[in-house]
């Protein structure tokens, strides 16, 4: 593809959240399945299923704009799935890994938020109004999924985890 104008800046940013969003619905499954404090198993079981219904509203974005939806590869989000295959392939403590996977999801939440923070003026500036309201509710959602991971990250009660090896 030829990034020649606005809209192809745009269609490539959408592909690339829309794989990234395929990608982190996976991840969010992994990260509830290996939780053992079901206030974090919660709450990436909730962000799974918004992450879903963000698919299904880039979905519709593409279909606004007269494409097939399709997602392009994204090495942000692949290299944030490699660095933490390579953490759990270290083993470590269950808690010392509950707490990375928080830190995890924090990581995910800023990217996609930053994502969709440069798709919405690009939709607006290409006139599609409706596609930036849709888009705009999904970053709402993310700034929220960031917070609730944030404030489990502050609470967290480290005195459960090992302080030296």
């Amino acid at each position: 593809m030829s990034a020649d104008s606005l809209e192809d800046l745009f269609v490539d940013g959408l592909q690339k959240i829309y794989y990234t969003e395929q990608q982190l619905e996976n991840a969010l499954e992994e990260l509830e399945s290996g939780a053992e404090d079901e206030e974090i198993q919660s709450a990436f079981s909730e962000h799974r299923e918004e992450t879903r219904t963000h698919i299904e509203r880039l979905e519709e974005v593409f279909e606004a704009l007269g494409q097939e939806a399709e997602g392009k590869q994204d090495r942000v989000v692949d290299a944030m799935i490699e660095e933490h295959e390579e953490f759990t392939e270290q083993n470590p403590d269950d808690k010392v890994l509950e707490r990375y996977n928080v830190a995890a999801g924090q990581k995910s939440e800023h990217y996609e938020i930053a994502s969709y923070g440069n798709l919405i003026p690009l939709a607006d500036q290409l006139g599609m109004e409706d596609a930036a309201d849709t888009l705009e509710e999904t970053l709402r959602e993310e700034q929220d999924a960031l917070e609730k991971l944030s404030k489990l990250g502050e609470g967290y009660d480290y005195g459960e985890i090992p302080s030296e090896a």
